[in-house]
Protein backbone atom coordinates (compact mmCIF):
# COMPACT_ATOMS: atom_id res chain seq x y z
CA UNK A 1 0.00 0.00 0.00
CA UNK A 2 1.42 3.39 -0.99
CA UNK A 3 0.23 6.26 1.23
CA UNK A 4 0.92 9.91 0.38
CA UNK A 5 0.14 13.30 1.83
CA UNK A 6 0.47 16.61 0.00
CA UNK A 7 -0.45 20.18 0.80
CA UNK A 8 -1.26 21.29 -2.74
CA UNK A 9 -1.87 24.97 -1.86
CA UNK A 10 -4.92 25.25 -4.14
CA UNK A 11 -6.22 22.14 -5.86
CA UNK A 12 -7.55 24.21 -8.78
CA UNK A 13 -4.17 25.79 -9.51
CA UNK A 14 -2.34 22.52 -9.00
CA UNK A 15 -4.85 20.34 -10.87
CA UNK A 16 -2.68 19.45 -13.91
CA UNK A 17 0.34 18.74 -11.72
CA UNK A 18 -1.72 16.70 -9.24
CA UNK A 19 -3.33 14.50 -11.88
CA UNK A 20 -0.01 13.90 -13.65
CA UNK A 21 1.62 13.07 -10.32
CA UNK A 22 -1.12 10.56 -9.49
CA UNK A 23 -0.46 8.80 -12.80
CA UNK A 24 3.28 8.83 -12.19
CA UNK A 25 3.47 7.71 -8.55
CA UNK A 26 0.22 5.72 -8.40
CA UNK A 27 -0.41 6.02 -4.66
CA UNK A 28 -3.19 3.89 -3.23
CA UNK A 29 -4.29 6.54 -0.75
CA UNK A 30 -3.61 10.27 -0.95
CA UNK A 31 -4.35 12.92 1.66
CA UNK A 32 -4.58 16.48 0.35
CA UNK A 33 -4.54 19.75 2.26
CA UNK A 34 -5.31 23.35 1.35
CA UNK A 35 -7.58 22.42 -1.52
CA UNK A 36 -9.22 25.85 -1.10
CA UNK A 37 -12.44 24.63 -2.71
CA UNK A 38 -16.00 23.95 -1.60
CA UNK A 39 -17.17 20.36 -1.79
CA UNK A 40 -19.24 21.21 -4.87
CA UNK A 41 -16.32 22.89 -6.66
CA UNK A 42 -13.96 20.01 -5.84
CA UNK A 43 -16.46 17.46 -7.18
CA UNK A 44 -17.04 19.49 -10.36
CA UNK A 45 -13.32 19.76 -11.02
CA UNK A 46 -12.17 16.27 -10.00
CA UNK A 47 -15.01 13.72 -10.13
CA UNK A 48 -14.29 12.79 -13.73
CA UNK A 49 -10.47 12.80 -13.75
CA UNK A 50 -10.16 11.00 -10.41
CA UNK A 51 -12.73 8.41 -11.43
CA UNK A 52 -10.77 7.69 -14.60
CA UNK A 53 -7.70 7.07 -12.45
CA UNK A 54 -9.66 4.73 -10.17
CA UNK A 55 -9.96 7.00 -7.13
CA UNK A 56 -12.95 7.54 -4.90
CA UNK A 57 -12.71 10.67 -2.78
CA UNK A 58 -13.97 12.31 0.38
CA UNK A 59 -13.59 16.07 0.64
CA UNK A 60 -14.26 18.61 3.37
CA UNK A 61 -13.93 22.11 1.99
CA UNK A 62 -14.74 25.75 2.19
CA UNK A 63 -14.41 28.56 -0.26
CA UNK A 64 -10.91 30.05 -0.72
CA UNK A 65 -9.37 28.66 2.49
CA UNK A 66 -8.35 25.36 4.08
CA UNK A 67 -9.94 22.22 2.61
CA UNK A 68 -8.83 18.59 2.99
CA UNK A 69 -9.43 15.39 1.06
CA UNK A 70 -8.78 11.65 1.07
CA UNK A 71 -8.41 9.94 -2.30
CA UNK A 72 -8.42 6.14 -2.37
CA UNK A 73 -8.38 3.35 -4.91
CA UNK A 74 -8.52 0.61 -2.23
CA UNK A 75 -11.86 1.49 -0.68
CA UNK A 76 -13.36 4.53 1.02
CA UNK A 77 -15.67 3.71 3.92
CA UNK A 78 -17.06 5.35 7.06
CA UNK A 79 -16.16 8.89 6.00
CA UNK A 80 -15.99 11.37 8.88
CA UNK A 81 -15.71 15.13 8.46
CA UNK A 82 -13.91 16.92 11.27
CA UNK A 83 -13.57 15.28 14.66
CA UNK A 84 -15.29 15.38 18.04
CA UNK A 85 -14.97 18.65 19.99
CA UNK A 86 -12.75 20.30 17.37
CA UNK A 87 -12.61 24.02 18.16
CA UNK A 88 -13.30 26.67 15.53
CA UNK A 89 -11.89 30.12 14.86
CA UNK A 90 -14.55 31.03 15.85
CA UNK A 91 -16.56 28.69 13.63
CA UNK A 92 -15.52 25.17 12.57
CA UNK A 93 -13.05 25.09 9.67
CA UNK A 94 -12.42 22.48 6.97
CA UNK A 95 -9.25 21.01 8.46
CA UNK A 96 -9.94 17.29 8.95
CA UNK A 97 -11.52 14.41 7.09
CA UNK A 98 -10.99 10.68 7.53
CA UNK A 99 -12.07 7.40 6.02
CA UNK A 100 -11.32 3.69 6.27
CA UNK A 101 -9.11 2.70 3.33
CA UNK A 102 -7.95 -0.87 3.00
CA UNK A 103 -8.92 -1.55 6.60
CA UNK A 104 -6.99 1.44 7.99
CA UNK A 105 -8.47 4.67 9.36
CA UNK A 106 -6.71 7.43 7.40
CA UNK A 107 -6.93 11.07 8.48
CA UNK A 108 -6.11 14.03 6.25
CA UNK A 109 -5.23 16.94 8.53
CA UNK A 110 -4.43 20.60 8.07
CA UNK A 111 -3.33 21.84 11.48
CA UNK A 112 -3.84 25.58 12.10
CA UNK A 113 -0.77 27.67 11.36
CA UNK A 114 -0.69 29.59 14.64
CA UNK A 115 0.49 32.82 12.98
CA UNK A 116 2.47 34.26 15.90
CA UNK A 117 3.03 32.89 19.42
CA UNK A 118 1.14 35.88 20.87
CA UNK A 119 -1.95 35.46 18.71
CA UNK A 120 -5.39 33.97 19.34
CA UNK A 121 -4.68 31.69 16.38
CA UNK A 122 -1.76 30.16 18.27
CA UNK A 123 -4.05 29.37 21.22
CA UNK A 124 -6.54 27.90 18.75
CA UNK A 125 -3.78 25.72 17.26
CA UNK A 126 -2.90 24.21 20.63
CA UNK A 127 -6.56 23.61 21.50
CA UNK A 128 -7.13 22.00 18.10
CA UNK A 129 -4.22 19.61 18.59
CA UNK A 130 -5.40 18.67 22.09
CA UNK A 131 -8.88 17.89 20.75
CA UNK A 132 -7.37 15.85 17.92
CA UNK A 133 -5.41 13.78 20.42
CA UNK A 134 -8.54 12.96 22.37
CA UNK A 135 -10.48 12.18 19.20
CA UNK A 136 -7.99 9.69 17.72
CA UNK A 137 -6.91 7.98 20.95
CA UNK A 138 -9.38 5.13 20.51
CA UNK A 139 -8.26 4.42 16.91
CA UNK A 140 -4.61 3.75 17.70
CA UNK A 141 -2.87 1.49 16.65
CA UNK A 142 -4.77 1.04 13.36
CA UNK A 143 -4.57 4.65 12.25
CA UNK A 144 -2.62 6.93 9.93
CA UNK A 145 -2.50 10.66 10.59
CA UNK A 146 -1.34 12.39 7.44
CA UNK A 147 -1.00 16.03 6.65
CA UNK A 148 0.46 19.45 7.16
CA UNK A 149 1.02 19.67 10.90
CA UNK A 150 2.59 23.15 10.77
CA UNK A 151 5.11 21.95 13.37
CA UNK A 152 8.74 20.98 12.86
CA UNK A 153 9.13 18.18 15.42
CA UNK A 154 12.75 19.00 16.38
CA UNK A 155 15.52 21.42 15.49
CA UNK A 156 16.78 18.81 13.03
CA UNK A 157 13.65 19.50 10.97
CA UNK A 158 14.51 23.12 10.09
CA UNK A 159 17.43 24.40 8.05
CA UNK A 160 18.71 26.64 10.87
CA UNK A 161 17.09 26.73 14.33
CA UNK A 162 18.46 30.24 14.95
CA UNK A 163 16.43 31.58 12.04
CA UNK A 164 13.17 30.47 13.65
CA UNK A 165 13.62 31.93 17.11
CA UNK A 166 10.42 33.79 18.05
CA UNK A 167 8.40 32.16 15.27
CA UNK A 168 5.64 29.57 15.34
CA UNK A 169 6.16 25.96 14.18
CA UNK A 170 9.09 25.43 16.55
CA UNK A 171 7.93 26.66 19.97
CA UNK A 172 8.03 24.28 22.95
CA UNK A 173 4.22 24.24 23.43
CA UNK A 174 3.64 23.28 19.78
CA UNK A 175 6.26 20.55 19.91
CA UNK A 176 4.85 19.32 23.21
CA UNK A 177 1.37 19.10 21.68
CA UNK A 178 2.75 17.03 18.81
CA UNK A 179 4.71 14.84 21.22
CA UNK A 180 1.56 14.25 23.27
CA UNK A 181 -0.18 13.06 20.12
CA UNK A 182 2.66 10.70 19.29
CA UNK A 183 2.72 9.42 22.87
CA UNK A 184 -0.53 7.64 22.05
CA UNK A 185 1.67 5.13 20.23
CA UNK A 186 2.23 6.84 16.89
CA UNK A 187 5.45 6.73 14.88
CA UNK A 188 6.83 9.50 12.66
CA UNK A 189 7.55 7.11 9.79
CA UNK A 190 9.92 9.29 7.75
CA UNK A 191 12.07 10.23 10.74
CA UNK A 192 12.03 6.65 12.02
CA UNK A 193 13.48 5.52 8.69
CA UNK A 194 15.95 8.42 8.32
CA UNK A 195 16.94 9.36 11.89
CA UNK A 196 20.13 11.27 11.03
CA UNK A 197 19.31 12.75 7.63
CA UNK A 198 18.30 16.21 6.52
CA UNK A 199 14.69 15.99 5.38
CA UNK A 200 12.39 18.86 4.42
CA UNK A 201 8.89 18.96 2.95
CA UNK A 202 8.25 22.73 2.72
CA UNK A 203 10.22 25.58 1.22
CA UNK A 204 9.04 29.21 1.15
CA UNK A 205 8.39 30.53 -2.37
CA UNK A 206 10.50 33.60 -1.69
CA UNK A 207 14.23 34.28 -1.74
CA UNK A 208 15.12 31.10 -3.63
CA UNK A 209 14.57 28.99 -0.52
CA UNK A 210 13.90 25.80 -2.49
CA UNK A 211 16.97 26.07 -4.68
CA UNK A 212 19.09 26.78 -1.60
CA UNK A 213 17.38 23.89 0.23
CA UNK A 214 16.40 26.13 3.13
CA UNK A 215 13.31 24.28 4.26
CA UNK A 216 11.29 22.73 7.04
CA UNK A 217 9.79 19.30 7.65
CA UNK A 218 6.22 20.01 8.70
CA UNK A 219 4.31 17.48 6.57
CA UNK A 220 4.12 14.19 8.44
CA UNK A 221 2.74 10.67 8.29
CA UNK A 222 2.19 9.34 11.81
CA UNK A 223 1.31 5.66 12.00
CA UNK A 224 0.30 3.27 14.72
CA UNK A 225 3.26 1.06 15.62
CA UNK A 226 1.98 -2.09 13.82
CA UNK A 227 1.47 -0.08 10.63
CA UNK A 228 4.82 1.68 10.96
CA UNK A 229 6.53 -1.71 11.25
CA UNK A 230 5.21 -2.54 7.77
CA UNK A 231 6.99 0.43 6.17
CA UNK A 232 9.39 -0.53 3.39
CA UNK A 233 10.15 3.00 2.19
CA UNK A 234 9.47 6.55 3.39
CA UNK A 235 10.49 9.59 1.38
CA UNK A 236 9.82 13.12 0.21
CA UNK A 237 9.00 13.47 -3.48
CA UNK A 238 11.08 16.59 -4.00
CA UNK A 239 10.65 16.29 -7.78
CA UNK A 240 7.05 17.48 -7.36
CA UNK A 241 8.30 20.77 -5.85
CA UNK A 242 10.29 21.57 -9.01
CA UNK A 243 9.28 23.32 -12.21
CA UNK A 244 6.65 25.92 -13.03
CA UNK A 245 3.78 26.61 -10.65
CA UNK A 246 4.46 24.11 -7.85
CA UNK A 247 2.99 24.00 -4.38
CA UNK A 248 5.38 25.22 -1.70
CA UNK A 249 5.10 21.72 -0.16
CA UNK A 250 6.31 18.40 -1.56
CA UNK A 251 4.45 15.08 -1.19
CA UNK A 252 5.44 12.69 1.58
CA UNK A 253 5.23 9.02 0.57
CA UNK A 254 5.23 5.88 2.70
CA UNK A 255 5.18 2.40 1.19
CA UNK A 256 3.74 -0.38 3.34
CA UNK A 257 4.56 -4.07 2.71
CA UNK A 258 6.26 -3.44 -0.63
CA UNK A 259 8.20 -0.55 -2.14
CA UNK A 260 7.69 -0.22 -5.91
CA UNK A 261 10.68 2.12 -6.23
CA UNK A 262 12.86 0.35 -3.68
CA UNK A 263 13.97 1.64 -0.29
CA UNK A 264 14.64 5.16 -1.55
CA UNK A 265 14.90 8.48 0.25
CA UNK A 266 14.98 10.61 2.19
CA UNK A 267 14.45 13.29 -0.51
CA UNK A 268 14.15 12.35 -4.18
CA UNK A 269 16.01 13.74 -6.01
CA UNK A 270 18.50 14.84 -3.36
CA UNK A 271 19.27 18.56 -3.25
CA UNK A 272 22.61 19.83 -4.52
CA UNK A 273 22.76 22.91 -2.27
CA UNK A 274 25.05 22.69 0.74
CA UNK A 275 23.55 23.44 4.18
CA UNK A 276 24.21 26.91 5.62
CA UNK A 277 26.53 27.44 8.52
CA UNK A 278 24.61 27.28 11.83
CA UNK A 279 23.38 30.71 12.82
CA UNK A 280 23.79 32.19 9.35
CA UNK A 281 20.35 31.37 7.97
CA UNK A 282 17.62 33.97 7.46
CA UNK A 283 13.90 33.75 6.82
CA UNK A 284 12.40 35.87 4.04
CA UNK A 285 10.95 39.16 5.23
CA UNK A 286 7.15 39.18 5.53
CA UNK A 287 5.35 40.55 2.49
CA UNK A 288 4.10 44.13 3.18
Amino acid sequence: MRIATWNVNSARQRSPRLLAWLEQRRPDVVCLQETKLTDEAFAELFDGPLGELGYAHAHAGQSAWNGVAVLSRIGLEDVRTGFTDAPGFPDPEARAVSAVCGGVRVHSLYVPNGRTPESDHYTYKLAWLAALRDAVAADVPDVLLCGDFNIAPTDADVFDPAAYVGHTHVTPPERAALAALMDLGLVDVVRERWPEDTVYSYWDYRAGMFHKNLGMRIDLILAGAPLAARAKAAWIDREARKGKGPSDHAPVIVDLDRAPDGDIGPMIPPPSAKPPKPGSGRLPQPTP
